[in-house]
Order: structure tokens, then C-alpha cells, then sequence
């Protein structure tokens, strides 16, 4: 089953928590939904050099809360604020109503499957080596403390005329034990062959029985506990 489904999906409520928390009915669903994808395609298109991991949204009455987790917080926030000021205010518009925007600094980037993708895409995309690119990856995560970690590349490596995948894995990725802490992300490289799909498992450890984690959350936000196994 683990292999079948998405690996956070997975895991809901268990190790992992929602990226949208707010309830609606019937059109309203439909609208606050069609408004979330929004926000997280404007945020992660315009400032997609700020290497944006996760874009968390919780709706109050009147008020939208946007969490933005990032390695480069300095690039968000600008000189003296102004780009955050800037990205409250294009929110506000598409949401009309007021938006909260707080910035969330990830301490240890090369343990986040997003910015892991987004790094093995970029390095694809200036034409270097997917394998020296996976093995890099691997490497750096295991450094900084990674239990385990699987990426995976697809498509015409190497402008080759048949498609194919690669993947290089390092340490333990147990994809069913739903007290895993196994974060999980997949981005696109637009090459001149053409797309290239990259996907990224990285395992930091577990969750006990009592509900606390043996991964540090506050040095991987995306690790926090919201509830004990079954």
C-alpha cells in the first residue's frame, strides 16, 4: 500500500498535517480551494528563487493566514520588508479579504525533499550530469543527518531517444511504516528534450509511542508531530 499512494497522504494525521486548514461547504469549498491554488502558484512562480518548500494556508472568518517556508527568508522579506509587504498586499487582492503573511526559516535544507527536487531540477536544467546530481543530493543528505533518502529522475536522460529512470537511494526509506517520518516531494526540469520528472524520498527517523518524534521538529518544520499512531 505504502508503494501505491502518496506518502504524505499517507501519513495524515499521524506524522504529517495538512498544508490547508479551514472547512467550507458546497460552492464556498469549491471557491476557498480554487483560491489556495492560487496563492501557492503566485507565491512559488514569482519568487521561485527564494527556494520555497511548503506554503501553508489557515482560513478564519475574516482573515487568511499564509505561512511561507523557506531557506532564504532574506529574499521574502526584502530591504525593510518591502516584498512581503508586496506579497500581503497582491494576497489580499486575490483573496479579498485581509491576508497574514509570517515567514518560516527551514534550518536544514538539505534534509527537505521540496528544496531537494528543486535543486536536482535546476542542476538538470543548466545541463549538468543526472547522475552527478543524484549522488550530490544523496551525499549532502546524509551528512546533515538523514536516516535515508531515494531520488528518482525520468525521462530522456542525456537527450537520449527512449525515456528511462534512474534512481540512487542511500540508507533506510520504508515506504509502509506509517510512523516514518518520510518526507516526500517531486518537481519538473524543462529541458530542451523535454521534460525530466524528479521525485525525493528522505527519511529522518520515527515517531514513538507516546507521539513525540525522535527527529527533531524545530530543525525540520515539516517533521512536527500532530497526533499518536495508531
Amino acid at each position: 500500500m505504502g508503494r501505491k499512494v502518496h506518502p504524505v497522504g499517507f501519513r495524515l494525521k499521524i506524522v504529517k498535517d495538512w498544508q490547508g486548514r479551514w472547512f467550507a461547504k458546497g460552492r464556498r469549498y469549491t471557491e476557498q480551494l480554487h483560491e489556495d491554488l492560487k496563492i501557492r502558484e503566485k507565491i512559488r512562480t514569482e519568487y521561485a528563487h527564494g527556494a520555497i518548500a511548503l506554503v501553508d494556508i489557515q482560513r478564519f472568518p475574516n482573515l487568511v493566514h499564509v505561512t511561507v517556508h523557506t531557506a532564504k527568508p532574506g529574499v521574502l522579506i526584502g530591504s525593510k520588508g518591502a516584498t512581503i509587504k508586496k506579497v500581503r498586499e497582491e494576497l489580499t487582492v486575490t483573496c479579498g479579504m485581509p491576508v497574514k503573511v509570517d515567514i518560516a526559516e527551514i534550518t536544514a535544507p538539505d534534509l527537505n525533499a521540496a528544496l531537494i527536487a528543486q535543486n536536482v531540477a535546476s542542476q538538470l536544467e543548466r545541463r549538468i550530469s543526472h547522475q552527478r546530481a543524484l549522488k550530490r543530493a544523496v551525499a549532502q543528505a546524509m551528512r546533515v543527518g538523514a536516516q535515508g533518502i531515494k531520488v528518482m529522475v525520468s525521462g530522456r536522460l542525456n537527450g537520449s531517444d527512449m525515456t528511462r529512470r534512474e534512481w540512487v537511494r542511500e540508507g533506510r526509506v520504508p515506504l509502509q511504516t506509517l510512523r516514518a517520518n518520510l518526507d516526500y516531494a517531486r518537481t519538473t526540469a524543462p529541458t530542451t528534450y523535454g521534460g525530466i520528472g524528479v521525485k525525493v524520498w528522505v527519511y529522518t527517523g520515527t515517531v514513538s509511542a507516546d507521539g513525540s518524534a525522535e527527529a527533531d521538529p524545530a530543525r525540520y518544520p515539516a517533521l512536527g508531530v500532530v497526533g499518536s499512531p495508531a
